[in-house]
């Protein structure tokens, strides 16, 4: 303990942020990345750049999948939307993995498949599990990471008194400590309403994992009936014989509908297909709320009788509500881009941090002949320039490897994952085998595989910039060039200035703040 509060509180922040502050930068990073995830899909999946259509027919969309899916146990269908164009469908048969696939919406043909996991089954899984499902480890280190993130906010408010007058100091004319100080400072306080709520409602998302006792408690432990009073559980077991008539699908999302007060449903799934018990599940959109409801409704796919309708109770829909503002799965591009703009604030609050932290400590630590500046700043050049590093070098080979391509075993999409991991752990050992230069060179590395990943998408694809811009459902791979370009100019800007200062001063571990 230090003597007073705030000085217990500055401590608290300072090693906190050192040790958890590569953990939150790979967070927040795959965060911000995932509030544009479905069109990195687009833009990584090219046979999914299809126009969508204003009406679709469900039936329609069964009658193609009919020869495919033969003796299933389930099969569903997600309606195509702005952000995703193309029908994802899914089956799973009695026996063999679960299939999913994308559908042309105009046509109702199968599209090749993408062989890739691209943003919404790699970069947004990452972000809240780091990818690591064994005993949901992965959950767990983010809800801890989620934890040190609030810890932060709290102690960052106490240790900085005049904080809201700091927001608006900004030196340029000061040392380079000071300038990087007050960029910190002002990201902190900007950002620090979205930072504390993005990192609360974390934990209430994924409350079942963090406080399992809920169901422990309320529940005996009996997690069927948890999951069916919180979240509309429902089924029924297989019958031994063959269904007699089926009703109209399209007519049970019509019912749907109107239920719903006009509410439009995006999910359909047909239990049991072609059985006397076979019944329909339908989920409600929530694209035109905050709220991530969880209305559904379930039919009798026989008779077309209401068998089920649920709602969320109020507690769950509070949650419901705060799991909205976190995802922001709901249809509003200016808000989007603002929480793209906040999360690159939460990647620039902890890259400053560590900054200040070398830069104040790297005179000490070199006359005692310390080595803990060499082994943070290995972990910071990892931490903060390789993991955007490994993401473009992620895109790149996702440009460069052909459809189908296999090596060792492993198929394209895990091709690609190897690939991001293996660049990302290259890039701590170049940070700490080229100490002093390891910024300048992946700097030069971002501007390179940005640069690359555009004109290999227009290489592979046939859209370049200008085309997609011209062209209604291709914005979205307009902007992602445009993204990618904006980040080559910001890292090739950054490279030239610690090359510049590199040519002026000896290479005695200049930092990178030595450019400022």
């Amino acid at each position: 303990m230090e003597p007073t509060f705030r000085a217990s509180m500055n401590w608290l922040h300072t090693w906190v942020g050192v040790a958890l502050g590569g953990l939150l930068f790979a967070i927040f990073w795959m965060g911000t990345l995932s509030v544009f995830d479905r069109e990195i899909d687009l833009w990584m999946k090219p046979s999914t750049r299809v126009e969508a259509v204003q009406a679709l027919s469900v039936d329609a969309v069964a009658g193609e999948l009919k020869p495919l899916v033969g003796d299933t146990v389930q099969w569903f269908m997600r309606f195509p939307t702005e952000r995703e164009p193309a029908v994802r469908i899914g089956y799973r048969g009695t026996s063999g993995p679960f299939i999913q696939r994308d559908l042309d919406p105009a046509t109702l043909k199968v599209l090749p498949e993408g062989g890739t996991l691209a943003g919404t089954r790699f970069i947004f899984p990452f972000h809240y599990s780091l990818n690591v499902s064994l005993w949901s480890l992965g959950y767990w280190i983010v809800g801890m990471a989620a934890m040190a993130m609030l810890a932060l906010c709290v102690s960052g408010v106490v240790i900085h008194r005049k904080i809201f007058a700091e927001f608006f100091t900004f030196r340029v004319d000061k040392k380079p400590r000071r300038l990087v100080l007050d960029l910190h400072n002002a990201a902190g306080v900007l950002g620090l309403p979205f930072h504390f709520i993005i990192s609360l409602s974390g934990l209430i998302i994924f409350f079942s994992i963090y406080f399992p006792s809920t169901t422990d408690l309320a529940y005996g432990g009996d997690r069927r009936s948890f999951n069916q009073e919180a979240f509309g559980n429902f089924s029924r077991p297989k019958a031994n014989a063959p269904a007699a008539t089926a009703v109209s699908l399209d007519s049970l999302v019509l019912e749907a509908s109107r239920l719903w007060d006009g509410g439009q449903p995006f999910f359909v799934r047909v239990w049991h297909p072609g059985n006397a018990n076979s019944y329909v599940e339908i989920r409600r959109s929530y694209d035109d709320a905050a709220t991530m409801n969880l209305d559904l409704v379930y039919f009798d796919a026989a008779t077309g009788a209401l068998l089920y309708e649920f709602k969320a109770a109020p507690v769950l829909s509070a949650q419901r509500f705060i799991s909205g503002l976190h995802f922001i799965q709901f249809r509003h591009w200016t808000l989007r881009w603002v929480y793209f703009g906040l999360g690159l604030l939460g990647c620039l609050l902890i890259a400053t941090g560590y900054l200040f932290w070398l830069e104040s400590r790297r005179t000490k630590h070199e006359r005692l002949g310390m080595r803990g500046v060499r082994v943070v700043e290995g972990i910071v050049g990892g931490s903060v320039t390789g993991i955007i590093v490994a993401t473009l070098a992620f895109f790149v080979v996702n440009r460069l490897l052909p459809l189908g391509a296999a090596f060792l075993g492993e198929d394209r999409a895990a091709l690609e994952v190897w690939t991001f991991y293996i660049v990302w752990l290259a890039t701590f050992a170049h940070a700490w085998l080229r100490p002093g230069k390891a910024w300048l060179e992946q700097g030069s590395m971002i501007a390179a595989l940005a640069v690359a990943a555009v004109i290999l998408n227009w290489i592979t694809t046939g859209h370049h910039l200008a085309t997609s811009l011209a062209t209604a459902h291709l914005r979205a791979i307009a902007g992602m060039d445009l993204l990618l370009l904006a980040a080559a100019v910001i890292a090739a800007w950054a490279a030239l200035r610690l090359a510049r200062t590199a040519r002026r001063r000896a290479p005695t571990m200049p930092g990178p703040l030595k450019a400022l």
